[in-house]
């Protein structure tokens, strides 16, 4: 076994620096870009291998209406981290709007089975403490993929840290009962974007730069309250991009499934380069699909629509739950946003 662990510790260091290697003109905004295509293409494997053959099986056994009310329970939960963001965000109207779903969708809705508040007009915000940062200045650093959470930045991945403790499942006991709970969100979450990530099959021949886009984008339209910025990051799309080993002449890239992560955040570039945010003068926001390890497919604003999950629900965004505990020999805090 030590042997085995040794033997694998090698080949990802190798292929770490050889994925590093093969970057030979970064952008200034992904100067990492050689170790997070590395990162991602862990991510992929894990969504194709685990993630979504366990979604899969989790569709087949378990009736739809079940899988609305497991959506709608951690949505519930998702919005006291709402609430908390926007109240340190001294966003008062939207902090006690958040609380007033949680009320109403505990009291009446059993628990949080059943979305009433959004029957009682009570908006969904989406809210991180990544956010939290952004709103009071903090820069957003190089762009970084982690490791079973998918797409982030150094100052959403150190925002990680206030999600754990503001998340109210950090402090269920026992700790099995954490883990039991937030297994499911994972499941139930992969399971409600299996058609997000086909669409994804086919948004872009390089998936890398279409998330990592997507995801900026998004981000920037959320830390603008929602609206649309010219401020976005440039990647040079113009220019032709580096050789990353892919067939020379018009041979198609070799296919990938679309990885899943918390979970799950992207905002929707009409193409595969990078375009603003809210084109023809759009002022809706886009429609966002996210997956547990770090995929996010997105519409654009005007004209498309976002497709639902495998159990018909739109998918909440951000409300997912880490583990109670942290150091109990756990993969990690998978994000899903």
């Amino acid at each position: 076994m030590t042997t085995r662990m040794r033997a694998i510790t090698i080949g990802v260091a190798a292929l770490t620096l050889t994925a590093c290697s093969t970057v030979q003109t970064p952008s200034k905004d992904d100067p990492w870009e050689g170790f997070n295509r590395t990162i991602y293409t862990f991510n992929d494997k894990v969504d194709q291998y685990a993630l979504k053959p366990v979604a899969q099986g989790y569709v087949k056994i378990t009736p739809q209406p079940v899988r609305n009310g497991v959506t709608n329970f951690f949505s519930n939960i998702g919005d006291v981290y709402n609430a908390a963001n926007n109240f340190l965000q001294l966003k008062i109207t939207d902090g006690v709007e958040d609380i007033m779903r949680i009320v109403i969708n505990t009291v009446f809705g059993l628990g949080g089975l059943f979305d009433v508040a959004t029957l009682a007009k009570l908006p969904k915000h989406d809210q991180d403490f990544g956010l939290t940062l952004g709103h009071y200045g903090v820069p957003p650093g190089p762009y970084l993929v982690l490791p079973l959470f998918g797409p982030s930045t150094v100052r959403d991945g150190v925002g990680l840290v206030g999600n754990y403790f503001i998340n109210p499942l950090t402090y269920v006991d026992p700790p099995a009962l954490s883990w039991g709970l937030y297994g499911l969100d994972v499941i139930n979450t992969r399971a409600n974007l299996l058609g997000a990530s086909d669409l994804l099959e086919g948004a872009a021949i390089d998936k890398y730069s279409f998330l990592r886009n997507a995801y900026l984008q998004r981000r920037q339209y959320q830390l603008s309250d929602g609206h649309a910025s010219n401020n976005l990051p440039d990647y040079g799309e113009g220019a032709p991009p580096p050789n990353y080993g892919e067939p020379e002449e018009g041979a198609a890239a070799p296919g990938a499934a679309a990885p899943a992560s918390g979970a799950a955040r992207a905002a929707a570039p009409t193409a595969a380069s990078m375009t603003p945010a809210y084109p023809n003068g759009a002022t809706t926001a886009p429609a966002t699909l996210e997956g547990p390890a770090g995929a996010a497919a997105s519409i654009p604003a005007s004209g498309a629509q976002a497709p639902t999950g495998a159990s018909g629900a739109a998918v909440p965004g951000d409300q997912y739950i880490p583990p109670a505990r942290i150091g109990i020999g756990a993969p990690g805090l998978l994000r899903l946003h």
